[in-house]
């Protein structure tokens, strides 16, 4: 814990970008009636069934000091999936960078191990050199930045029927060039000297 807040109390370093990774799953769901539009003094209506269509994963990267967010949608969370992700976070969002802060979970994909079973040796071992590893602690993932901002996705975009993989696919696309349009931030405020004070039972006792 006190690393990762430690990390977040780090000036904005365009040559060492903080980055923060999370992924969830959203249901996709098809109407089985049209939906009954609203009009004057009526609200629209839509039917409380529907017809389940499989599963999709997000990705979510944020970068909270540059206020730059980018969502990838995927049929799994696979290790080829992770590893995939990385490389385009090193070679194509952030290529000029000399080393990427990468803060995440401790979900058994988000491993070095997971670029190894994707990509030959010496690609791996160069993707995993392009990153600075940081782990929340166990039950403690709403330390990374990155689910914050899933819920940002979630509660502005994500919580309603969407029928499909394409679909999904363009509703979180808009949702993100609306977000980066604005250049919207994170402002943490908890830190060390809190969590010494307020998590003071996650100490040992001395």
């Amino acid at each position: 814990m006190e690393n990762i807040l430690a990390v977040y109390t780090r000036p904005r370093d365009p040559d060492r970008p903080l980055v923060c990774l999370d992924e969830t799953s959203k249901q996709l769901t098809r109407e089985t009636r049209t939906p009954v539009p609203m009009k004057s003094g009526q609200p629209a209506r839509v039917d409380y069934e529907y017809e389940r269509n499989g599963t999709a994963n997000i990705f979510m990267l944020f970068a909270p000091l540059e206020g730059w967010r980018h969502v990838e949608v995927t049929d799994r969370h696979a290790a080829a999936d992770y590893a995939a992700i990385l490389r385009d976070l090193s070679d194509l969002h952030f290529p000029g960078a000399s080393k990427i802060g990468l803060v995440q979970d401790n979900l058994s994909t988000h491993t070095a191990a997971s670029l190894y079973a994707t990509f030959a040796p010496a690609e791996a071992r160069r993707l995993a050199d392009r990153f600075e590893w940081h782990y929340t602690p166990k039950h403690g993932s709403w330390l990374d930045m990155a689910e914050s901002e899933l819920g940002v996705l979630s509660s502005q975009c994500l919580d309603r029927r969407i029928p499909d993989k394409e679909s999904l696919i363009r509703e979180v696309a808009a949702w993100q060039a609306r977000r980066n349009k604005h250049n919207a931030t994170a402002n943490w405020q908890f830190t060390n000297d809190d969590a010494r004070i307020k998590l003071r039972h996650l100490y040992p006792s001395l």
